[in-house]
C-alpha cells in the first residue's frame, strides 16, 4: 500500500492539513496548553555521586524526566549525527523510499510515517527513520542509509558513546534501588540490551495548533535517550499539567520508560510525554530506546517486593508486553 509522507504533504504548501491530522477538542495543543518557563531537573554527570545519585533517583521518582550536562559526548560527534540526519532527510523521495519499512508484516527497520491510527482515526505529523543500533550481532546494516556515506561510521562512533551513558545511569538508578551497581541492567538483558535509534522529522505544519507530532504516550523502553535540534517541541506531563521542556544545546534529554517503572515496581515513573509540530520550522529529534532482548522476563525485581510493597505489576516477556503495548491491550 502506498504511504503518503508527511514531508512530502508539507511540500505542498498546504494552507490547513488534512482532517486526519485534527485533533479532537481536548487534545489540541491550543486547548491543553503547556506550562512554560518551569525548571526541569538538569543534572550533571561530572557531580560528586552521592549528589548525583540523589537527584538522578528523584527525578525518576518525580518526572521520570531530566537532562544531563557534562556527559562528555564531543560536540563534534553530536554535531555530525545531526547533519547525517538531516542529510539522509533532504534525499530525493524515491530514495528514501527504497528504504522504506513494513511494520505490518513485522519489518520495523527502516524508513517510516506512523499511518496507523489511534482509537478516533487521527494520525501523527512525523516521518521518521528507525533502525537496530546494539548488540552488533542484530544489527541490519542492510537498512542503514547508504547516503550520506558517513552515516554508518557517525552512527557507530555515537552507539558507543549511548552505551557508555545507559551503563552510568543504570548504575545510579540501580543504587536508588539498594541494588548492586549491574542490577539493573542484567534484569534487561546485560550484554544483549538493545539499542533502537529513531530519527524523527517534523515538517512545518501550517495548523500545529490542531496537530500533534507525536500523540500523549509513555515510551516501552527502560530508557530513551534523547537530542533534538533548536525546535522545542517536547512535553512532559507532571501534576496534571503539560510541561513544556526547553531546547538547551549539548544536554542529552533521559526519559524513564516502561520497564523500569515495571523492575523498581512503580518506584520510578514512566513518562508521559508528547510532541508538538512548528509553523515555520522542521523539528527533528534522535531517540535512542534502551530496551531488553524480545526473550527477557521482565517484572518487579523480587528483592523489591514485600508485604508492605506487592508486586504491582505482572511478569512476562519483552516481547509479550510489546505486543499488548501496541495492540493497546491492558497489561
Amino acid at each position: 500500500m502506498e504511504v503518503k509522507r508527511i514531508q512530502s504533504l508539507a511540500l505542498k504548501q498546504l494552507k490547513e492539513i488534512p482532517a486526519q491530522f485534527i485533533r479532537s477538542p481536548n487534545e489540541r495543543p491550543e486547548n491543553s496548553k503547556a506550562i512554560e518557563g518551569m525548571t526541569v531537573p538538569i543534572i550533571s554527570l561530572s557531580q560528586p555521586h552521592n549528589v548525583l545519585v540523589k537527584e538522578v533517583v528523584e527525578a525518576a521518582c518525580e518526572w521520570g524526566f531530566f537532562q544531563i550536562t557534562d556527559h562528555n559526548i564531543s560536540e563534534t560527534l553530536i554535531k555530525s549525527l545531526k547533519e547525517v540526519g538531516e542529510e539522509f532527510f533532504s534525499l530525493p523521495e524515491e530514495e528514501k523510499e527504497a528504504y522504506a519499512n513494513d511494520p505490518w508484516n513485522g519489518k520495523f527497520d527502516g524508513y517510516g510515517t506512523k499511518m496507523i491510527k489511534n482509537l478516533e482515526e487521527k494520525v501523527e505529523w512525523v516521518d521518521y527513520f528507525f533502525h537496530l543500533m546494539s548488540p552488533p550481532s542484530k544489527v541490519n546494516y542492510v537498512m542503514w542509509p547508504k547516503q550520506p556515506s558517513s552515516y554508518r561510521e557517525v552512527t557507530e562512533n555515537y552507539r558507543k558513546e549511548m552505551l557508555r551513558v545507559t551503563e552510568k545511569i543504570l548504575e545510579v538508578l540501580s543504587e536508588g534501588l539498594g541494588l548492586e551497581k549491574k542490577g539493573l541492567k542484567s534484569e534487561l538483558g546485560d550484554e544483549m540490551i538493545e539499542l533502537e535509534m529513531k530519527i524523527n522529522m517534523y515538517p512545518a505544519c501550517p495548523q500545529p495548533h490542531l496537530a500533534l507530532g507525536v500523540e500523549p504516550h509513555t515510551d516501552m523502553s527502560a530508557l530513551t535517550l534523547l537530542l533534538t535540534n533548536e525546535v522545542s517541541g517536547l512535553q512532559v506531563w507532571k501534576n496534571d499539567n503539560w510541561v513544556a521542556v526547553d531546547y538547551l544545546q549539548d544536554t542529552l534529554f533521559v526519559l524513564v520508560g516502561d520497564q523500569l517503572e515495571v523492575l523498581s515496581n512503580g518506584k520510578y515513573k514512566s513518562v508521559e510525554h508528547r510532541s508538538l509540530v512548528n509553523k515555520e520550522r522542521t523539528r527533528m529529534s534522535w531517540a535512542v530506546f534502551v530496551v531488553p532482548p524480545h526473550e527477557a522476563i521482565i517484572g518487579p525485581i523480587p528483592s523489591l517486593i514485600n508485604h508492605q510493597n506487592p508486586p504491582k505489576f505482572s511478569s512476562k516477556t519483552f516481547a509479550q508486553y510489546r505486543y499488548r503495548k501496541f495492540n493497546k491491550l491492558p497489561q
